[in-house]
């Protein structure tokens, strides 16, 4: 019982030997602050994560969204169709071959 009533004083720390349990309490009390800030960091770090994944899928949809634009621009009766209205119409004669002079 006097035991549990010293531990419940404080009497470690007060006592002629206490600078030991002081170096003591200090150190655990730091580790526990390094302890803390690592589970923070550690936690922010994973919100990154996290938010950068989902601008990696919002980018990777605009790609394929655009990608699929552009294949149906490029397709050949939408191409010919919008030249047709600016009068332009497929060739009637075959291109001329150019062959180079040595």
């Amino acid at each position: 019982m006097n035991q549990l009533l010293a531990l419940l004083n404080l009497e470690f720390l007060i006592k002629d030997d206490a600078l030991k349990n002081w170096r003591m309490l200090l150190f655990l009390s730091f580790l526990a602050l390094v302890i803390i800030a690592s589970g923070h960091s550690a936690d922010r770090k994973i919100y990154t994560i996290a938010r950068l994944n989902a601008e990696i899928k919002e980018v990777k949809s605009e790609f394929v969204e655009t990608r699929s634009n552009l294949m149906r621009l490029k397709m050949e009766s939408r191409v010919v169709s919008r030249l047709a209205e600016k009068g332009v119409g497929p060739a009637t004669a075959p291109p001329i071959k150019l062959k180079r002079l040595d």
